[in-house]
Parts: C-alpha cells; sequence; structure tokens
C-alpha cells in the first residue's frame, strides 16, 4: 500500500495535490540509475554538460509565469514577489555554469625534467540534495547545478511543502536531455531519508533546513566518511551605526525582516542601533512596517501574505507574546492588520522595542514577521549583542564608512558581513555558515571543492625509450 502526502496551500487551507512516496522498490531504482549513469556522465566534456544545464535552465525561465504562480499556491508568497525566485535562480545557475570549466580544469603543476604533474577534480558520484520549501528553487540550484557539473549524478529530495519543485527541476533537465539516470527526485518522509543518507551508493549529502533537521542528517551519516554539507538556521542581526543613511537603512531592513513573512534563514530577525540614532530609526521603521497590507497573496496589492501553515505563525505568536510578558513593548498593533487571525497562517508584522537576550525572540531563530530593535552605546557593545547567538549565517552593517565597516565585520563571528544591504546572496561569493548555522561552502568557486575530490597524477617519462 502506497504513503500518501497532502500539500496544504497556506493561502485557504485547500490541498493543491496529494503524492505517493517512493517505495523501496522505487527507490532501489532510483539508487542504481544513478549508479549506471554517472560514469558516463563524468566523461562528457564540461562544456557538453554546460550547454545540457542551460538549456534546462531556459526551460525554467521560460516557465517563470507558471512556477510563480504554483509557488505561491504552495507557500504563499505574493504573486508580485514569488518571480523573483526564478530569476534568482537563473542568476546562480548560470554563473556556477559558467565558471565551471576554469574551476574544474587541471591543476598543473611546474614539471622537473622527465616528470608531468597536475591535479584533476574527481567528481564523488551520487549527490543527495535535501531542500527545503521556504526558497525551494534558489536554495536547490545551490548544489544541484554545481554538483551536475562537477561530473556527479543528483538526486533531490523536496519539502513535503513543495514536492512540486522537485517535479518542475526533472522535467526541465528531461527537456534539455540529460541522459536517463544523471538527475532524479524521490518523494520521501523522514525516516526513509536518513536511510537513503546512510545508503553506500549515496556519496555525497547536502541538506538545507533546520538545526533539529541537519543534526538528524549528521546523526544518520555518522561514521560512514561520507561527506556532509550542511546549510541551517539563522539568526542574523544588523548595527545601524552613526553615519547611516537612514532612510536607505530603514528600507532595507524592513525588507529584510519581513519579506517572504520573514521565512529566510538570512533574513533579519534582530536590530542594534546606536543611541544617536535610535528614535529616529524605530519611528521611521514602524512607518514604513504600516505600510505592508496583509492578505491573499494571490492579489497584486498584498505584500505580505500568511507563513506556511498556522503551527509557524504559532510559534511566532508565542515568541512575541512572552516577550511582551517579559517587558517588551509592541508597537504595531495588531488590529491593524484585518487579515491577521490567530489560529491560522496569517500573522501581522511586529516590531518589538524594549528587548533583551534573555528572551527567546532575540535569541532564537523565529523564521517569521518579527523583529526585535535594541538600543546600543557604542560599536563595542554592538559587536559583542551580534556575536551572543549560536547561529552566524550572515550580519549586515550600516555605514558611510567602508574601512570601519570591515574591522567590525571582521570582528563578527558570521560566514558573510554585508554593508548597506542584507538578506542576499551572490553566487560569485562563498555562502557559509559557523556556529549553529551548519559548516560547508556552497556557490563560488570554492563551492565546487566540496562537490569533488583531488586526485593527483605524478607520472615519470621512461628512462629508456
Amino acid at each position: 500500500m502506497y504513503e500518501t502526502v497532502s500539500i496544504i496551500s497556506p493561502i485557504d487551507g485547500s490541498v493543491v495535490t496529494e503524492r505517493e512516496l517512493a517505495t523501496g522498490e522505487h527507490i532501489e531504482a532510483v539508487l542504481q540509475a544513478s549508479l549506471k549513469a554517472q560514469k558516463q556522465w563524468q566523461a562528457m566534456p564540461v562544456a557538453e554538460r554546460a550547454l545540457l544545464c542551460h538549456k534546462a535552465i531556459d526551460h525554467m525561465r521560460d516557465d517563470a509565469t507558471t512556477i510563480a504562480g504554483e509557488l505561491t499556491w504552495l507557500i504563499g508568497r505574493p504573486i508580485s514577489h514569488s518571480p523573483g525566485e526564478v530569476h534568482g535562480l537563473e542568476q546562480r545557475a548560470r554563473y556556477m555554469i559558467d565558471i565551471a570549466g576554469q574551476e574544474l580544469a587541471d591543476i598543473r603543476i611546474d614539471s622537473s625534467a622527465g616528470f608531468t604533474r597536475f591535479i584533476r577534480h574527481q567528481p564523488l558520484g551520487t549527490v543527495l540534495v535535501l531542500a527545503p520549501w521556504n526558497y525551494p528553487y534558489l536554495t536547490a540550484v545551490n548544489s544541484v547545478i554545481p554538483a551536475l557539473m562537477a561530473g556527479n549524478c543528483v538526486i533531490l529530495k523536496h519539502s513535503a511543502q513543495t514536492l512540486l519543485c522537485a517535479e518542475r527541476f526533472y522535467s526541465a533537465f528531461e527537456y534539455a536531455g540529460l541522459p536517463e539516470g544523471v538527475f532524479q527526485y524521490l518523494h520521501l518522509n523522514h525516516a526513509v531519508t536518513g536511510h537513503l543518507v546512510q545508503d553506500e551508493r549515496i556519496d555525497f549529502v547536502s541538506f538545507t533546513g533546520s538545526v533539529a533537521g541537519g543534526d538528524a542528517i549528521e546523526r544518520a551519516a555518522a561514521g560512514l566518511f561520507k561527506g556532509v554539507a550542511l546549510e541551517l538556521g539563522g539568526k542574523d542581526p544588523a548595527y545601524v551605526m552613526p553615519d547611516a543613511d537612514l532612510d536607505h537603512s530603514v528600507e532595507n531592513l524592513v525588507d529584510g525582516a519581513f519579506f517572504n513573512a520573514g521565512q529566510s534563514c538570512c533574513g533579519i530577525e534582530r536590530i542594534y542601533v546606536h543611541k544617536y540614532r535610535y528614535d529616529i530609526f524605530v519611528q521611521r521603521y514602524v512607518d514604513k512596517v504600516m505600510q505592508y497590507v496583509l492578505g491573499n497573496p494571490l492579489e497584486k496589492e498584498t505584500t505580505l501574505g500568511p507563513m506556511v501553515n498556522a503551527k509557524r505563525a504559532g510559534f511566532v505568536r508565542t515568541q512575541i507574546d512572552d516577550a511582551i510578558r517579559a517587558g517588551a513593548a509592541p508597537l504595531v498593533d495588531e488590529k491593524s492588520f484585518a487579515a491577521s487571525q490567530a489560529g491560522t497562517p496569517y500573522l501581522a508584522p511586529q516590531v518589538l522595542i524594549n528587548v533583551d537576550h534573555s528572551m527567546s525572540v532575540m535569541r532564537d531563530e523565529s523564521f517569521g514577521p518579527v523583529v526585535g530593535i535594541m538600543k546600543v552605546d557604542d560599536d563595542a557593545q554592538a559587536i559583542a549583542l551580534m556575536n551572543d547567538s549560536d547561529y552566524g549565517l550572515s550580519a549586515s552593517i550600516w555605514s558611510r564608512d567602508e574601512e570601519r565597516a570591515v574591522d567590525i565585520g571582521s570582528q563578527v563571528n558570521t560566514g558573510t558581513v554585508y554593508m548597506n544591504r542584507c538578506d542576499y546572496l551572490d553566487p560569485a561569493l562563498a555562502w557559509v555558515g559557523v556556529k549553529k548555522s551548519g559548516r560547508g561552502c556552497s556557490l563560488s568557486k570554492l563551492g565546487y571543492a566540496q562537490l569533488t575530490r583531488p586526485k593527483s597524477f605524478h607520472l615519470k617519462k621512461a628512462v629508456h625509450e
């Protein structure tokens, strides 16, 4: 008997579709097909792989309107925002495809007389990509395209909320003409996913998701001598310095906190403002937040959609309520957002002041439309507070002084430092996390390192020929 999963839309609680989870027989067939296809795919020149991958991305780009509309139904992101994900997917994919020829070329070593020496980037085999729901295409493409370009086969397992995204990837690669078995997907539950991680035919696991999920993947792979990359949560801070451009800072930090209903691992969750700018910053920040329109994401005027489900919204509500009981002051009246209703995924944006690090909302990942703002006396206090976290994905500094921003950024324990921007991923830069935000490195030219292994060739010419 097949196990099925229903995808429930956060828009109205309706069933978008149902899918059967893979049986043991189907999983075995996928693994065997991947094993069979990998050597052929590895032997294909990088330039030919690039043509096929570009063709797949062309297909997804051309189908962007359909993909975006479907995405809104799946996760509740406003229809006016959803097309941006397809654009971002294309940008990241094109970059990683275009640099592959150079980054995967043999590394030639100056040879002494009678010797030829070089290092070759060898694919690992089969890469299992485990992708989340909040940015289902952007997070998956970070690993899928580099893994394929490096000569690996890929099996994609997507979140139960966004199973259709895995099928969209498959359709694109099928359209492009990838050899059978090179890219496949599986719909799985958590328990079966853990068993798949342990299968000896899986050579590398790339996981994006929660800290708890990353812990489960690490435990499943323990002792198996296979690589695991983890892109996990964040509690990303911003520091608004005395010389910051306030209008620019407010506009971008509101967007950084509330875009996608705050459901971004690198979204802004806590803001530290220098005491000289604190009052005016808070006033302008709240004024900007009040311009949001919370409602049905299918309507063009909506700028803030529902969270992915009522359970997630309930967690954020609890964080807010707990903070208020501990002394925090809410600056947004929920009644101003008529669509916000307890027990539903629809949650008004909230700004909290009088917060401190004893509160969960300033310590634990919220992953929702809430942000806490604290006043700081100087750079040293801001740095200490930014580092007072179990997470370390990104941090942003808002200033006109680049040298000072670099100095402060060098003292913040995080994978990425921004100045005058936030909640953005540049494919030319390495995407990494420290502490509970994960390990490994995706994108940039460094991203190919974890998806290949070096193989050295040390060749001595025959003495007598």
